[in-house]
This record gives C-alpha cells, sequence and structure tokens, in this order.
C-alpha cells in the first residue's frame, strides 16, 4: 500500500447522477430478501422434503448437494467471466441480468418441490437430481450479478458497510418470515407435507419475484470503470492476481469454514428439534429469537466498526458464538429453552460476521484493482461464491453423511439413544469448533484493517478521475 497519509475527507464520488441514499438501501435489501427466500426455503426443508416425502437416503441426499454445489461453483466462475466481458447497459452492467434471470430461477425452484403421486423410488430420485441442479446453476445468474453490483452502487468504504448491513437485513427477514411461518406451513403432525411444501415454493416464489423487480427498480450502478477489452481478457493475468490478493485469500478461507457450519446447522436443526427435542413448533421460536438477536446487532455494527474496524469487530462476535455453542454442549441434559436462549447468544455474535461480511468483499474486489489496474468485479465475487458453494458441498454432502453416520433412520418412529446424541454433537459441539476456527482466521490472517481499506478506497477513486 502507499505511504501517504490518510485522507480525512471523503473518497470523490464517480459516474454518480443520483447522490447514494435510502433508495439504493432498499433496492440492495430486496435482492437478499428475494435469493433467500427460496435459499432459507431449501436450506431448512429441502433434505427433510426428498429423506420423508421422496424416499431417498440421507447419504444419497449428500451425495446429490455435494455434486450440485462443486458444479454450482464451476457455474459462478463462468457466469462472472461471461459478465465481465460484456459491455455495460444503459441501465446498468449488473442490474439487468436480475431482472432477466430471476423468472427462470423461480419457476425452477418450485418444481424442486413438485411430488407427482405413484412415480417410482428412480423417477423421484432423477428428478430430484435434475431440478436441483438446474435450480443451483441458475441461481448463480442471479446472484453472481447481485453481488457484483455492490462494489459499484458506492465506492464510500463506510457506506458499503451500511450497504452490507441493509443486505444482511434482507437476508434476516427472510430468514424471520421463513424460520417462524415456514415451520407452521410445511408440518402437519410433526411430519412434512408434500402438498403444503409445493405451496410454500409457489408463495415464496412470488415473494422472490417482486423482490427482484425492487432491487431493480431502486437501485443504481455509479462507479464507473474502464471495460475489459478483448485484448485485456486473460485469464492466467486475473489469476495471478487474484492468488496475490492476500484479503481475498483469507476471507475466502474464513467464508468456507462458515459455510460448512452454517450448511450443516440448516441441514441438522430441523432434525435436532423433530427428533431429539420432539417439538418441530420450537423451530420457528429458536428462529424468531435468532433473527432478533441479529437484528440487535445492527444498530451496533455501524458505529462498533467506525471505531474499531471490520476484521476486529467480527472475528469477536464469531468468538461469542463459539463460547455460547460450547456451553450447550456441555450443558447436562440441556432444555430446549437453555438451547434457545444460548443460540440465541451465539447469533447475536454471529450476527456482526454476517452484517459486515458483504462490506469484506467489496474491499477485495477494490484490492484486486489495486494491484492489477483491472476492475473484474463479477469475477472476484464469483470466486468468493465459488468458495461459498464449496463450503456448501461440504456441509451438504457432509450433513446427508454425518446424519446417516449416527444411525438416523426415516422409516422409525423414533430414533435410538445414540442417533439422538449424535444428532445434538452435530448440532452445538461442531458449531463451537468451526466457529472459533472462524476467529482465527478473521483475526490472524485478515490484512487490511480500517486505515489501509480508507486509503485504498481514496487512492483507487483519485485514479479513476485522472483517467
Amino acid at each position: 500500500m502507499p505511504n501517504t497519509a490518510l485522507r480525512s475527507d471523503a473518497p470523490p464520488s464517480v459516474g454518480q447522477d443520483r447522490p447514494f441514499g435510502w433508495r439504493d438501501k432498499f433496492g440492495y435489501l430486496f435482492g437478499d430478501l428475494g435469493n433467500d427466500f427460496f435459499f432459507i426455503l431449501t436450506s431448512s426443508f429441502l433434505m427433510v422434503f426428498y429423506t420423508d416425502v421422496f424416499h431417498i437416503s440421507a447419504a444419497t441426499v449428500g451425495i446429490l448437494f455435494l455434486i450440485a454445489r462443486l458444479w454450482d461453483a464451476f457455474a459462478d466462475m463462468a457466469w462472472g467471466r461471461f459478465i465481465d466481458t460484456r459491455k455495460a447497459a444503459s441501465n446498468g452492467k449488473f442490474r439487468p441480468w436480475i431482472i432477466r434471470m430471476s423468472l427462470p430461477l423461480v419457476v425452477s425452484g418450485a418444481l424442486m418441490f413438485v411430488s407427482i403421486p405413484g412415480m417410482s423410488n428412480g423417477f423421484y430420485l432423477a428428478w430430484a437430481f435434475v431440478t436441483y441442479i438446474a435450480w443451483g446453476t441458475l441461481y448463480s445468474t442471479v446472484n453472481i450479478p447481485y453481488g457484483s453490483m455492490a462494489s459499484v452502487i458506492t465506492n464510500d468504504p463506510v457506506e458499503r458497510t451500511t450497504l452490507s448491513t441493509w443486505r444482511t437485513m434482507g437476508a434476516m427477514l427472510a430468514g424471520l418470515v421463513i424460520g417462524v411461518l415456514g415451520p407452521m406451513i410445511v408440518f402437519v403432525d410433526n411430519k412434512i407435507s408434500a402438498d403444503r411444501m409445493f405451496m410454500a415454493a409457489m408463495v415464496f416464489g412470488v415473494l422472490a419475484l417482486c423482490c427482484y423487480l425492487a432491487c431493480y427498480k431502486l437501485s443504481k450502478e455509479r462507479v464507473v470503470a474502464p471495460e475489459i477489452t478483448k485484448e485485456k481478457v486473460n485469464l492466467s493475468s486475473t489469476m495471478k492476481g487474484l492468488i496475490k490478493n492476500k484479503p481475498l485469500i483469507s476471507i475466502l478461507a474464513a467464508s468456507l469454514i462458515m459455510l460448512v457450519c452454517t450448511m450443516l446447522s440448516g441441514t441438522v436443526n430441523t432434525y435436532l428439534f423433530k427428533d431429539y427435542f420432539g417439538n418441530t413448533s420450537a423451530l420457528s421460536v429458536v428462529g424468531l429469537v435468532q433473527i432478533a438477536a441479529t437484528f440487535l446487532a445492527i444498530p451496533l455494527a455501524k458505529p462498533l466498526v467506525a471505531r474499531f474496524g471490520k476484521k476486529e469487530v467480527a472475528s469477536i462476535g464469531m468468538l461469542l458464538a463459539s463460547i455460547s455453542y460450547f456451553i450447550i454442549f456441555l450443558l447436562p441434559e440441556p432444555t430446549l429453552m437453555q438451547y434457545i436462549i444460548m443460540s440465541g447468544i451465539g447469533m447475536f455474535g454471529m450476527g456482526f460476521m454476517s452484517i459486515v461480511s458483504w462490506a469484506f468483499v467489496t474491499d477485495v474486489i477494490d484490492y484486486h484493482e489495486f494491484l492489477t489496474e483491472l476492475r473484474e468485479d463479477a469475477t472476484v465475487y464469483a470466486l468468493y461464491s465459488m468458495a461459498r458453494k464449496i463450503g456448501q458441498a461440504i456441509a451438504g454432502g457432509i450433513g446427508g453423511f454425518a446424519i446417516a453416520a449416527v444411525g438416523y433412520n426415516s422409516a422409525i418412529e423414533k430414533q435410538t439413544q445414540e442417533t439422538l446424541h449424535g444428532i445434538f454433537s452435530l448440532g452445538t459441539l461442531v458449531p463451537a469448533i468451526i466457529y472459533l476456527v472462524v476467529f482465527l482466521v478473521l483475526m490472524f490472517l485478515y490484512p487490511l484493517n480500517k486505515q489501509r481499506t480508507n486509503q485504498m478506497a481514496y487512492d483507487l477513486s483519485a485514479r479513476r478521475n485522472r483517467r
């Protein structure tokens, strides 16, 4: 980084017609609200739907999740490069793709939950593979431009933290709606209903389409960088720049590890409440408590980040989450209420990482431009998303294998005591260990502190204005 003194004034604005403001914040919130209406729905209920409605073994579902996420990881990278090599339209470089691909995405998502009576087990297995992989591929075509767009809505580091906060709020709102209403809709007498599951997919699909439209209408791309011409398109040069990007490598590691835990918990928690606590209705309660805990962190995030920096706030939050889950695991015969309280404290800590995580991504995109003088937002974001998909692949595979390994059997009414203890360990001890590892990566490996981030933002903006 340059040795010039940090400027106290804000970075020069780039390519602005309408100033960054509330419309952009709400627009970006709606984008992730639309994404997560289906993403959280599938994370929470798809595996149970496959095992209990399609009667696919948990291990086979794990293989499906593993194959699909690995495929999606490469689809992300291919789509990111495709977008970066397209010329920006009059309405932006990324926004048009969100509106173009949203309908195919939602239709493919609804098809995942179609159950045709009288079909063979082989048909259901093939249907699951085709529809799930199609949905994951189409998800890339919307999510890559959406995530990349954050770096061109504003170039101010503080406002990017605000934008990341609003994105997190969108995800939390989707989690609140699905976490509270989802179990009430899809479960009947503690068992998942195929008809109600499809109804939920249709309802949340329509809501997702409305959210994508709002994202397109309310947000605006402002940061203007040189187009990547054919002469500049060189994937090997891009990869060399990415390898040198130490902030990117460390945040990729943290995200990969954290996604393993998030997806694993999403898989295991349904079984934890259905079988260990014997109360699927409590899924709504714990969902509400955890979402509320994250919302408590939202007003604290911006002032804490402004004073201490992103990485310090996020890492201490992950340490708090780790301690909370260790406490749950060590409690003798923990009650449902004890689990809800301690997991809420853990979610409060983890909320800080969730709130600033997307601001981390915009910073590493800037760092790539600082190193290479190429603005490759979609490529860098796609690499980040690729790491997340690999995390989802590992978590999806581990989730299915882990549930099978502890002896879960969908054909029996009550699981054995050994299976119940295994499910409890998967839902408490494993997250405690993983959150501790994320804390160590953020605190000791991620190099961009507050001063370096602000200086980089100013230097990049000044460089663009000289062009």
